[in-house]
Parts: C-alpha cells; structure tokens; sequence
C-alpha cells in the first residue's frame, strides 16, 4: 500500500481499516450475486446505460475518492478508535447481508421458514406480466423488512460512513460517495414506490400500511 510506504503503519491504519470494510464489502456483494439478480433494479431496469455505466465507470470511480485521499492525508486514529470503526463498518455489512438474505430464503422456501424464531408474516401479491400472465411474489413484512421497506439501506449508508470517516473531516471530497449514496438511495425509495405500486397494486398499500417507513423505523 503507498500509504504504507510513505508514512508508515501508525500513520496509515486510516487506509487500512477503510480498505478492510470496501474489500469486506465488495466480497459480501460477489458471495450474494445470484440475489442481486433477482433485486428490482435488475428486474426493471435491467443491463441498460443506466446501470452498466453506472457500475462499470462511475462507482469504480467513488469508491477510490477516500481511498486515495487518505494516502496523501494521512490520520494516526490510533488502535481503539480503529477497531470501533471497523467492527462497527463489518456489523453494518453484516446486517445488510442478513436483510437481504432474509427476504431470499422467505421466497425460496415459499415462507416455510422462521424469521427471528418466528413464522414470517407475508404478503402474497398478485400480479400481471407484460404477457399477461398471472404470477404471485412474498412481500415479507417480518423481520428487517417489518422495520421499515427499505431497511437495508440504512446500514448500506452506515457502512459507506464508516469506510469514509477515517479520512477525518478537513475536506469534503472523501464524503462525496456517502453524500451521492445517501440521496440515491432516499431517491430509489420513491421510485420503489412507484414501481411496486404499478406492479402490486393493492397489495403494495397493503404492505405500505403495515410497514409505513421507508429506511429509518420511526423516522423516514
């Protein structure tokens, strides 16, 4: 790591906590690929400029910003304050993966699953396919996804605060990947909105009554 090379272990364990959590991070996203697939930007949008653009130049871009900050502003946070930031930055990943994967295997068992030791409570919403053809999705309202209908975002913001917070707060360009995914993904939930609404009707307000919060319960 240059980091490493020019100031040393103490002076560039910022670089090393941060680079620990996005490499943690980005290996959850490949170990969940196959869920990613089935995720309603995938469904809806699909492998248009939007998202192949998006990933393939624009994120690659964000997440180095911090990372390549930090080697010419380098902070000694010391070993305690390390460990709080990643522990707390490995948690966030955790929690996120765990959101997800509940709704996974809700619908891959036809919710003949426990969810939190508990027999989940689910929608099944009815819906047309541009064919025609009528199908039928879970919509869990258990677990994480009884919390708010975007739960998962709010550790996905927590854990790109915590990736970015080691930079320290002398300048604001190591924050602009935290501001862009914060406001994309407050965003998404009205377009979620929208969509799940096209697509399940009434069985979206159903849920949308039952789970009134976006991503943080009680707040949004």
């Amino acid at each position: 790591m240059k980091a490493y090379e020019m100031h040393g272990f103490d002076a560039s364990i910022n670089s090393i906590v941060s680079i620990i959590i996005l490499t943690t991070y980005l290996t959850k996203f490949f170990w969940w690929e196959a869920g990613y697939m089935c995720t309603i930007d995938i469904i809806l949008d699909r492998a248009g400029y939007y998202i192949c653009w998006g990933c393939l130049c624009f994120i690659p871009g964000l997440y180095t910003t911090f990372s390549i900050y930090m080697v010419n502003h380098p902070i000694a946070l010391g070993y305690p304050m390390a460990a709080v930031i990643l522990g707390s930055g490995i948690a966030c990943i955790a929690v996120n993966y765990a959101a997800d994967r509940q709704k996974q295997i809700v619908r891959a068992t036809d919710g003949k699953v426990l969810i939190w030791g508990k027999k989940p409570e689910v929608i099944r919403a009815k819906y047309r396919t541009s064919q025609g053809e009528e199908k039928c999705s879970i919509l869990l309202v258990s677990g994480f996804w009884g919390l708010a209908r975007h739960f998962h975002y709010l550790p996905e913001i927590g854990l790109a605060f915590f990736w970015t917070i080691p930079s320290g707060f002398s300048h604001i360009l190591p924050y602009f990947y935290l501001t862009f995914l914060t406001v994309l993904l407050c965003h998404r939930t009205y377009r979620d909105d929208i969509k799940c609404m096209a697509k399940y009707g009434t069985y979206w307000q159903e849920y949308r009554e039952k789970v009134p919060y976006r991503i943080i319960p009680y707040v949004f």
